[in-house]
């Protein structure tokens, strides 16, 4: 038996996985409020896509970025984690970012141009 538990009857604790305080259930229930909220705005973007105009991508893109950087760093515990593997989720997140406008370009949508009209 070792000397920690022979003299003070509690078990040390396994150093592995005990990195990091996990936040409060109130502060989980902060974040999943900020994501609704954000989440509504969305929804709102959209129905008012009349009046935003051309910026209505631009927008969401934004709304979409800070909530993945909400969900990741909070919900997969990525701030509690090592740099790198923030920096490949970011990667991952630049990249899909960098496809979606290309496809955008490709269908016209940033020109104003009709793809599904003949010669256009």
């Amino acid at each position: 038996m070792s000397e920690a538990v022979a003299t003070t009857g509690a078990v040390p604790s396994h150093e592995e996985g005990a990195g990091h305080a996990h936040p409060s259930d109130r502060t989980y229930v902060g974040i999943a409020l900020i994501l609704a909220l954000i989440t509504a705005a969305e929804v709102v973007t959209f129905y008012v896509e009349d009046t935003v105009g051309v910026l209505l991508i631009p927008i969401l893109v934004v709304m979409m970025i800070v909530k993945f950087a909400i969900v990741a760093g909070w919900f997969m515990h990525l701030r509690f984690d090592s740099n790198l593997f923030t920096r490949l989720f970011v990667a991952g997140l630049v990249l899909a970012v960098g496809v979606y406008m290309v496809v955008l370009s490709v269908f016209e949508f940033f020109t104003g141009g009709d793809p599904t009209a003949p010669g256009g």
